[in-house]
């Protein structure tokens, strides 16, 4: 491969109008796909299905975020693709998405609170070359990624939904600018190299919710235009490098980050915070296996916070498809609460009719989970999880635990 310091600029226009700017674009798609070959772990057919599936996800993440969201005159906050989560996206978290070329302007964004309990904005930073169009990157596969990387993200600035100064309807508006507009404006610091701004909305009752809107506006009033041939080259680049990057991500996290918490959570702020993570929360990770003939019973208290979830999810950190069916996960308003508010999570192929609250594994044998905390009071919980065989529980209930040696986690580090 050739070393990053040996990459060749040409022309962006050029690359587009040639046809080259396409064909990196797909040899970019062909390493991130070939990724999966790095796992060591045994994967079976389920664990593979999804795999390309995730990586058509991506596709359409990085072809909406870039190629459609990405025009410098006419920003917008926006909605991620339909079942496009990244690193254990929450069901009940819905994610809006504005892309900046880079911290050069100021913007305005003017909208309402609705009814929504929880909502946070932030702004970010990643290694994203603002001449990335000009480079091919295909020849440095995914060691490009450490000079061209739009999943390492940093978050540089954050306001939460209750620190914002609003009028008696709800009504407010944000500065977003590297200068501090001074006193009585809510002002979200973005520094020279901002790739742009994430809104988290943090749903108790979706249906029951009314979502906040949002506006984005350049500050100095530039007029959209048509898009360009150096546009296109460059946001081809971005779009293809996100799904190399993140493809690498979900690997390196399942054969290295989560290799030694097996059955386990670990609360990580520097892993967390990696990934665009905001500090207004707790965010615990973890690989689980669970054969057909075995059970999971898994014990935490929360403690007092805005919002908890467990999530179950697959090898590549998506939420099983059973969420779609309000199962694969649990929080804090649906939840089965034991007395002093511990929560039981029983993870097992057949419900073995325990008290807690049952997760089908949906046919997964093996993934990912997560345990999730947002504006927690408390230190973060200890985690106990007991490996129980399936039919010893459904027929001794929870006294077949009363034998077994808990493993225990949680607790966070910093």
């Amino acid at each position: 491969m050739t070393e990053i310091a040996d990459r060749v600029y040409q022309n962006g226009e050029r690359r587009v109008s040639s046809g080259q700017a396409w064909r990196d674009y797909c040899s970019i798609l062909n390493i991130a796909g070939a990724l999966i070959d790095t796992i060591e772990a045994p994967l079976d057919d389920l664990d593979r299905a999804e795999w390309y599936r995730f990586l058509t996800r991506l596709m359409r993440n990085g072809a909406e975020r870039f190629m459609e969201n990405n025009e410098p005159e006419r920003p917008r906050l926006r909605d991620t693709p339909w079942r496009q989560g990244i690193n254990f996206q929450s069901p009940d978290q819905d994610h809006l998405l504005c892309e900046f070329i880079d911290g050069t302007h100021d913007y305005v964004i003017e909208g309402t609170l609705g009814t929504i309990p929880y909502f946070v904005i932030a702004s970010w930073s990643a290694p994203m070359p603002v001449d990335a169009g000009n480079s091919d990157w295909a020849d440095n596969g995914v060691e490009g990624l450490a000079e061209f990387n739009p999943a390492a993200l940093r978050t540089t600035g954050f306001l939460q939904s209750n620190m914002l100064r609003t009028d008696e309807a709800g009504k407010f508006e944000i500065i977003v600018s590297r200068n501090d507009p001074g006193e009585g404006h809510n002002w979200l610091p973005i520094e020279a190299d901002c790739a742009g701004l994430l809104v988290r909305n943090v749903y108790h009752y979706r249906a029951e919710t009314v979502p906040p809107q949002f506006d984005i506006r350049r500050a100095d009033g530039s007029a959209p235009r048509p898009i360009s041939l150096s546009d296109v080259s460059l946001n081809l680049a971005r779009a293809g490098q996100t799904v190399l990057a993140y493809a690498n991500m979900v690997c390196h996290w399942w054969q290295e980050t989560l290799a030694a918490s097996e059955n386990q959570i670990v609360f990580d702020d520097e892993v967390y915070l990696s990934n665009g993570g905001v500090a207004d929360r707790y965010h615990g990770f973890g690989r689980w296996s669970c054969p057909q003939d075995r059970a999971l019973v898994i014990e935490f208290t929360p403690g007092t916070c805005e919002y908890w979830i467990f999530q179950l999810c697959n090898i590549w950190q998506e939420n099983l498809d059973n969420y779609e069916d309000g199962n694969g996960y649990t929080q804090n308003k649906i939840s089965t609460k034991l007395p002093g508010g511990t929560i039981r999570v029983i993870i097992a192929h057949q419900d073995p009719g325990v008290e807690g609250n049952y997760i089908s594994p949906f046919g997964h044998k093996q993934g990912g989970m997560s345990l999730r905390l947002v504006k927690p009071q408390e230190p973060a919980p200890e985690v106990v999880l007991y490996d129980v065989a399936l039919e010893e529980l459904k027929q001794n209930g929870l006294d077949a635990l009363k034998t077994l040696k808990p493993v225990a986690s949680g607790v966070a580090q910093s």
